[in-house]
């Protein structure tokens, strides 16, 4: 078992004002694999490695994985169920260390055969939880993912025992990747480390996926710590913020610039470790040196952040008094918790009952009464709060989406980007110390 613990890695860093990158990276082929977190480890200072794993074993659809190997089929991810220990163990040998945690990230709302392949490779990191990775994934019932995830969680729980501190991040501020008002990404973010918790589980991070309005964001991201603090007193966390996850600006200095915002907000709000994406995601799979780069990039942008954040940090709460995600997310949470002892029983009665309502999530167990919209400050509000306890606290304005409106919503972020430069359709890669912090 690796003595690698990825919440110290990542408290250390932050300790010496870095704050940690990450690419979610993930190839079928062993060598390439091995190569790609090679150059990620040598990418920059503070930096952690990722094995994505592909859509079969996701679904716990091996079969499909082995065949497509033996065809010689790429698979956008890497199966590590379907690898022997052995090719596994060479990926990993000579990089995964104290200085080089490597998470595992997935996507599944089945995850205990995964959960058992990387713990037999000395890996203690992933992400997920009973929310995240049921609704927007796919139509397994709620119920059986809370089951999974609280024998997942009880899985990575009992590797205490050999000396080792598992670590578990939560999806649930990404929830769709956008259009989902920053109050519930918080709140179920929240949630889930605190069902984490009760499994067992005592180094966990949670996420907010940056959005549409800077300042909304950095509130999301105190809102999360201030109730992490409150919700996970005997706990080691951090909060991970990823960058935008819907759909991504087309041109170069675009991505570039919507990268670096992501790490500024990091730095300003008191987020510790970055989530990345490259200026290839709006048109393929990226490579291993667009990784690179983009790990490169967002690592610059943190330190010109916080050279000239001055006090600004998030550490304090410092505004927290009025912060209007906070209330929303805290009574949404109050509400959850208040439902029954058992968390787990908890979320199915809140969906059941639409405590907890995602808009526009299809999963049949969503109540999808919920409407948002981006208003005229460019930030996410409510039109339609459906059953959720928030009535007291949540802005809404009453305004239907139509399906122009919509489109228009789902590209707010891409369009406002690729505006920065409109003499041409892409500029080409910016060198690493350009000025990519704009304002927008």
């Amino acid at each position: 078992m690796t003595s690698t613990s990825f919440g110290r890695f990542v408290a250390a860093a932050h300790a010496r004002g870095a704050l940690v990158v990450q690419p979610r990276m993930g190839f079928s082929e062993p060598t390439r694999m091995r190569t790609g977190l090679a150059a990620t480890k040598a990418a920059t200072d503070a930096v952690a490695g990722t094995l994505t794993i592909d859509s079969y074993t996701r679904v716990c659809d091996e079969p499909s994985a082995v065949r497509a190997l033996s065809d010689g089929i790429p698979l956008n991810g890497y199966p590590i169920t379907s690898y022997s220990p052995g090719t596994s163990h060479w990926v990993l040998d000579g990089l995964a260390d104290d200085t080089f945690p490597v998470q595992v990230r997935h996507g599944s709302a089945r995850p205990q055969r995964i959960v058992a392949a990387l713990a037999r490779l000395g890996l203690t990191a992933t992400e997920g939880g009973p929310v995240s990775y049921c609704l927007p994934y796919g139509r397994t019932p709620l119920e059986d993912s809370v089951r999974n995830w609280d024998e997942t969680c009880r899985q990575l729980a009992a590797l205490r025992a050999d000396g080792a501190e598992p670590h578990l991040e939560s999806f649930g501020g990404c929830m769709l990747g956008q259009l989902c008002p920053p109050g519930l990404l918080v709140a179920i973010s929240a949630l889930e480390g605190v069902f984490f918790h009760r499994a067992g589980l005592r180094s966990v991070s949670l996420s907010y996926a940056q959005q549409t309005n800077p300042e909304q964001d950095r509130q999301a991201v105190r809102a999360l710590r201030r109730l992490a603090a409150e919700l996970l007193p005997d706990t080691d966390w951090h909060v991970v913020v990823y960058t935008y996850m819907g759909v991504y600006p087309r041109t170069t200095r675009g991505a570039h610039a919507l990268l670096a915002d992501s790490a500024e907000l990091a730095v300003r709000a008191g987020g510790q470790r970055l989530i990345v994406k490259t200026a290839a995601e709006a048109h393929r799979i990226p490579t291993v040196a667009e990784n690179v780069r983009a790990l490169r990039i967002a690592t610059e942008a943190a330190r010109r952040a916080a050279a000239t954040a001055g006090g600004e940090n998030g550490e304090g709460g410092d505004d927290e008094t009025g912060n209007p995600v906070y209330a929303e997310a805290r009574a949404l949470v109050d509400a959850v918790l208040d439902l029954h002892t058992d968390l787990g029983s908890a979320l199915l009665k809140a969906f059941e009952r639409g405590y907890l309502d995602v808009p526009y999530c299809l999963h049949p167990d969503n109540a999808g009464r919920s409407r948002s919209h981006i208003d005229a400050a460019g930030r996410l509000t409510w039109s339609n709060i459906g059953a959720m306890p928030i009535g007291r606290v949540a802005g809404r304005s009453g305004a239907r989406l139509t399906a122009a409106g919509l489109h228009d919503a789902l590209t707010f972020v891409q369009r406002r980007y690729d505006h920065l430069d409109t003499r041409t359709e892409d500029v080409g890669p910016l060198p690493v110390d350009a000025p990519l912090l704009q304002e927008v």
